[in-house]
């Protein structure tokens, strides 16, 4: 089923809170990017304020508060850190419905298999996971790695981490190879999509949009966003 999923990329959680308060209503699930500025140049939270040591991060990890408007949004987590694998218990503790892992922040591919293949039966049954993959990655490691996660994600530029990016013509590549080659999987792309480019994405294979700056730097980012669900 295609989807359109807002993409939120702060520093602060006050700033992830006003724009959840803007979709309240609008979407179901909204896409997080965390960064830590090692995996890329860019910090978003809680990596910007504190890292693991933020205070609103710390309520949420102690359960004494969750994401704002948990009960409302599922959240999708693009976890854009070196040491995903490593904290995947902390991560799960924000609630999320899918965690995105990227191909390029894995140190060794067969760990990384083995991880995927040692998930817990309860996990993998309450949280979808995805694999994240720029342009210039190696097409055959994502096809051997798709049958152990839930969806792929396409990365539409080789540089990620920032909002406002141009989508490349090798991500529009990909995404057609891989719904021929693997027909039934799920693939959502993310990275500099646009009104002009929505359509034609769609059309290569793509189920899900994930949209950042094409809402939030709108001079009606509602409008833009229901611009973009109307296509699905």
């Amino acid at each position: 089923m295609r989807s359109i999923t807002p993409a939120i990329l702060e520093k602060k959680i006050s700033e992830i809170k006003n724009k959840l308060t803007t979709l309240s209503g609008r979407v179901k699930c909204v896409h997080l990017d965390i960064e830590d500025g090692i995996f890329v140049p860019n910090q978003t939270w809680p990596f910007a304020s504190g890292g693991f040591e933020d205070a609103d991060f710390q309520r949420i990890m102690n359960e004494e508060e969750g994401l704002p408007f948990w009960q409302e949004f599922d959240f999708e987590l693009d976890l854009m850190v070196m040491n995903a694998v490593e904290d995947f218990d902390i991560y799960m503790k924000l609630g999320p419905k899918r965690i995105i892992f990227h191909l390029g922040a894995q140190k060794n591919i067969e760990d990384f298999k083995h991880f995927l293949e040692g998930l817990d039966m309860y996990i993998r049954d309450s949280v979808e996971i995805g694999l994240a993959f720029k342009p210039s990655d190696d097409l055959a490691v994502v096809s051997d790695l798709a049958n152990k996660v839930d969806f792929l994600h396409v990365m539409g530029s080789d540089k990620v981490g920032f909002q406002g990016e141009s989508f490349s013509e090798k991500a529009l590549e990909n995404i057609k190879f891989l719904r021929k080659n693997l027909p039934g999987v799920v693939m959502s792309v993310d990275i500099g999509i646009n009104m002009e480019d929505a359509q034609m994405i769609l059309d290569a294979g793509a189920d899900r949009l994930v949209i950042g700056s094409s809402i939030w730097k709108s001079e009606d980012p509602i409008g833009a966003l229901e611009y973009f669900q109307s296509l699905v």
